[in-house]
């Protein structure tokens, strides 16, 4: 499949300056899939800039949002 960098550039609300991965999501999904973390994209803006992709933070952002997980 190949790589649409430049669409997926303009959904990244990933705001670490020099990843080498954004907007390359196949690649950013390994990796943080990997580490035990998830990407940027799964985070509202102002949880993403703590650059805590943990799973904890997520569901932290959840609860503290009112998000439904179904």
């Amino acid at each position: 499949m190949e790589c649409i960098k430049d669409a997926n550039m303009k959904k990244c609300n990933c705001s670490y300056a020099s990843c080498s991965r954004k907007g390359k999501c196949c690649e950013c999904l390994h990796y943080h899939r990997r580490n035990g973390q998830l990407p940027a994209c799964f985070f509202h803006d102002s949880y993403e800039r703590t650059y805590d992709r943990s799973v904890e933070n997520f569901i932290s952002m959840v609860n503290a949002m009112g998000m439904r997980t179904a």
